[in-house]
């Protein structure tokens, strides 16, 4: 009796080849007509089928000589790559996900333990990458990750168009010649949408003396739980963040007065588990934070969230001093080619993951009017946030606190934030996250340690599902042409965010 076959995709592959029931017959350089980055396929049939990736098994697909003869192609050097998927299979791969190291093809104990055995050579694959390093054309880069639910093991996505900007060969771990490649991903692209991207085979953490273009192993240096590495593969010579002192707690000036501490729950052990409980009423009757495998989780955007203080007696690990307990994920501030310095995450974060505070030195808005060239200054705006001032959407709670709020703050004055956080010579890994018009994070008020809400604690809260090596960002705020200069006139920025929707300007 014949066995059935393992891979049907494999046999229907062969068929629609044989009949040129393909959709793309032709090898093409870039995006494909019909694929979208973000486009998910569970083998690698289904690719060639498609025409995004051209063979089934090998990682590099390229055009060979057989195209220079064709309109467009004239002036280029063949063979020429044009697609290549990373599914972890060498152990020389780094990926970093807007960047990427690439090993060559060749060589590798394949059906084996994945290990390199043998010296790679300059030819096929290898030297159409690095043709495609000389000819400057897009490479369209798929990655492979293990997918229990897929009938291949593995699902594929198509993340979109890089560059190879650099090409060398040395030893690999194994002490046998590889040839690496470095790609870059292309500016103007809709965000990565892959949910896990392999970090140094298996998504492990990679040692901090191992990250390429280390320029500092925690900038924190010692402050945060976790320390904090700086890369940089940008500048020639590399150089680390500079200009700021490191300070994970807020810095209040000596005439700014911080009210006392306000009147605190009666809890034992954890609030969670009273019935109850002061503070949970103060956010409604219930606490605004869930547990979600040993890390607290806000269950949703509020105008403000209230905390558990000094005058409460739970438990300092109780859930609802979150934003209390420092940095719990692994992030890495990293220089890039166009936004400065920006930060990204070496973990899964889940929604509602409370990232870290915005902390700087507290000041009076007045102090701070007209520094233009001070670009870390945070507006503590969650009085005109609960009030829907000036286009700012209201929260969950708003109507809550609306009441309370009347007499205290119903001046023309709390039109306009009273104080701001200043992180341009003092500041946090917050200073380092970049704007998008597309962002990851939220702002979340929050009050502790006091009720005044003019001077509330300002938290970073992941607004959906974070992937490793994913950039870390958040919506600034600025309103279209709110920026006036010396001279009276608007100041423009330009926003480098590449989301889909981006507004092109910062401000």
């Amino acid at each position: 009796v014949k066995r059935p076959s393992k891979r049907p995709d494999l046999k229907a592959l062969t068929k629609m080849q044989a009949t040129n029931a393909v959709l793309y017959l032709e090898k093409r350089i870039g995006h494909l007509p019909g694929v979208e980055v973000g486009d998910q396929f569970y083998s690698r049939a289904e690719m060639v089928v498609l025409g995004i990736h051209g063979h089934w098994m090998k990682g590099i697909d390229y055009m060979g000589s057989k195209h220079q003869d064709k309109p467009g192609y004239q002036d280029l050097i063949f063979p020429l790559a044009t697609c290549i998927v990373m599914s972890g299979a060498y152990e020389d791969d780094f990926d970093k996900a807007d960047e990427i190291i690439y090993t060559g093809e060749g060589g590798n104990n394949l059906l084996g333990n994945g290990h390199q055995k043998t010296e790679q050579t300059l030819l096929r694959g290898n030297l159409a990458l690095k043709n495609s390093k000389d000819n400057g054309n897009p490479i369209r880069v798929i990655r492979g990750h293990i997918e229990k639910n897929s009938y291949t093991g593995k699902v594929y996505t198509y993340d979109g168009l890089y560059k190879v900007v650099d090409c060398l060969s040395e030893k690999g771990v194994r002490g046998h010649l590889v040839f690496k490649f470095r790609l870059k991903r292309l500016e103007g692209q809709p965000p990565l949408t892959t949910s896990r991207v392999l970090f140094n085979r298996g998504d492990v953490h990679m040692p901090i003396s191992e990250l390429p273009g280390l320029v500092c192993r925690d900038i924190s240096y010692g402050q945060e739980n976790i320390p904090i590495p700086a890369t940089n593969l940008v500048d020639n010579p590399p150089v680390p963040p500079s200009g700021f002192v490191y300070s994970k707690s807020l810095q209040i000036p000596e005439y700014i007065k911080i009210p006392a501490d306000s009147i605190g729950c009666n809890c034992k052990g954890d609030c969670s588990s009273s019935t109850h409980c002061l503070c949970a009423v103060h956010n409604g009757s219930d606490l605004p934070y869930v547990s979600s495998c040993v890390i607290f989780r806000l269950v949703e955007p509020k105008a403000v969230v209230f905390e558990c203080g000094a005058n409460c007696s739970c438990h300092c690990s109780c859930v609802n001093r979150t934003s209390q307990q420092g940095l719990q994920y692994h992030l890495e501030v990293f220089k890039t080619e166009l936004k400065g310095w920006a930060v990204r995450t070496w973990d899964t974060i889940l929604p509602g993951a409370l990232i870290c505070e915005y902390t700087g030195v507290l000041r009076r808005n007045a102090e701070v009017e007209g520094l233009l060239d001070n670009n870390y200054i945070f507006d503590i705006d969650c009085l005109q946030t609960i009030k829907g001032l000036d286009g700012r959407k209201q929260r969950s709670g708003s109507e809550l606190h609306m009441a309370s709020l009347q007499d205290e703050h119903d001046s023309e004055a709390s039109q306009a934030p009273e104080y701001c956080i200043d992180a341009g010579s003092i500041g946090n890994i917050a200073r380092f996250i970049n704007h998008s018009c597309q962002p990851n994070l939220f702002i979340q008020c929050i009050l502790s340690s006091h009720r005044d809400i003019k001077l509330a604690k300002i938290m970073l809260v992941a607004a959906d599902t974070i992937p490793p090596l994913q950039e870390l960002s958040y919506d600034y705020g600025y309103g279209m042409d709110s920026v006036i200069g010396p001279d009276g006139n608007v100041v423009k920025l330009a926003c480098h965010c590449g989301a889909s929707d981006c507004r092109k300007r910062l401000y």
